[in-house]
């Protein structure tokens, strides 16, 4: 599991830890969106995995899970920005002015699902 559940929150379903495994992985400088996790997955949909970014996501890189448009995380912009900046991450108008993710120069696409444990 990649995150310990907090007081009073359940354990992460096997979703979520899939979820969280795979943002995990995403390299500095790149990003994927909600909806690319949950087709990588074959399930859950964006909205499941902003679930699970939501309730888990604070001990994994959350800011390189993004929105389809581009747009950073919402409520936390300044945070995300500040890390995108950190690690060179490509910004529609570059990275003094940019406030939405270059998806066609940051989108890694070569993510690959986690291999269930055997038993």
């Amino acid at each position: 599991m990649v995150t310990q559940p907090g007081r009073g929150m359940a354990a992460p379903s096997e979703f979520a830890d899939d979820v969280l495994e795979v943002v995990d992985t995403i390299p500095e400088g790149m990003v994927m969106t909600y909806g690319d996790i949950a087709e990588l997955l074959g399930r859950g949909g964006a909205r499941g995995v902003g679930t699970v970014m939501a309730r888990y996501g604070s001990d994994v890189p959350w800011w390189r899970v993004i929105r389809s448009g581009g747009y950073f995380p919402q409520g936390l912009e300044d945070e995300a920005l500040a890390h995108y900046r950190e690690e060179g991450t490509p910004l529609v108008r570059g990275q003094l002015d940019g406030r939405r993710v270059d998806l066609s120069r940051a989108r890694w696409l070569e993510a690959r699902a986690p291999v269930p444990p055997t038993t």
